[in-house]
């Protein structure tokens, strides 16, 4: 059976009545919203450039719609979906194909499971985990070819923000040292059903050929995230905490030509890793 048959994805009250005649209903906790824009579905498909064999893993497929599209471009698909309900729609809707692979469960844990590694990751990813995700595959070493994503706006923004801005953070270096990162589209609350409360924005990453840049890309992940911990402190006292020794974190600046009274926030990330390649000679 096509999903096509039995949904319209672009209409609310023909998602309604599927998920009532079902049973199904839709859970705030997993942050579920249908994007029942027809238009922004096909410009999203279009920006992975899939090919017939291409792999992809989608997160969060809901009811298929996006999945659907993905199939027909003939690529090997792998969804991860937490919602049972929705999973076994899934599985009626595309079990029978052969380009087709359920993982049911929370993808924060599942993805670990799976030992293939794809060219693409496409997803509408719930806002209460989209940064988790990400920082978690970025720091296991797992990169994609391309990846489109679909997250509330804030946290797109920090996805991209530039050295000094409000929105730079130790996430706006994790993104952008594995990714080149670009905007595609702002979604409003009207392109989904049930219609959130905020903007969305599909953010396009494509891999950094030249990766990681640094001589310990572990070091260098902890040793960034621990400089935006606080904020207002200058970059000594951040790294000096991340050391418990004050003496090498500033060596450590002094090899890497940094201003010890500069913040993490104004650093750009060639600055960042010189400076992780020195905190390592000073260990």
């Amino acid at each position: 059976m096509a999903a096509s048959l039995s949904i319209d994805y672009n209409s609310p009250a023909s998602l309604k009545a599927f998920l009532e005649a079902r049973g199904l209903a839709m859970q705030k906790k997993f942050g579920q919203n249908f994007l029942i824009n027809g238009q922004a579905r096909k410009k999203l498909i279009d920006s992975l450039e899939i090919e017939k064999g291409t792999t992809v893993w989608e997160i969060g497929p809901g009811l298929g719609a996006m999945t659907s599209e993905i199939l027909e471009r003939g690529a090997e698909l792998t969804a991860f979906e937490i919602d049972h309900g929705f999973a076994a729609a899934l599985g009626e809707f595309f079990g029978s194909r052969p380009n087709f692979k359920l993982v049911e469960g929370d993808v924060l844990k599942t993805w670990k499971t799976v030992q293939d590694r794809p060219a693409r990751l496409f997803g509408n990813l719930p806002y209460n985990i989209a940064a988790t995700i990400f920082a978690d595959l970025i720091c296991a070493g797992v990169r994609f070819d391309k990846a489109v994503i679909t997250v509330q706006k804030e946290v797109a923004q920090r996805m991209s923000a530039k050295p000094g801005t409000e929105d730079y953070s130790s996430f706006s270096v994790l993104c952008q040292w594995a990714y080149d990162v670009t905007p595609l589209m702002d979604l409003g609350g009207g392109s989904f059903w049930p219609k959130p409360n905020v903007d969305s924005r599909a953010v396009k990453f494509v891999k950094k050929e030249l990766f990681p840049q640094c001589k310990d890309a572990v070091l260098f992940a902890k040793m960034q995230r621990a400089l935006f911990v606080s904020r207002r402190k200058t970059i000594k006292n951040n790294l000096t905490t991340f050391l418990s020794d004050s003496n090498k974190a500033e060596a450590a600046l002094q090899k890497a030509e940094i201003d010890p009274k500069l913040r993490a926030e104004t650093l750009d990330i060639n600055t960042l890793l010189r400076l992780s390649d020195a905190v390592g000679e000073v260990l």
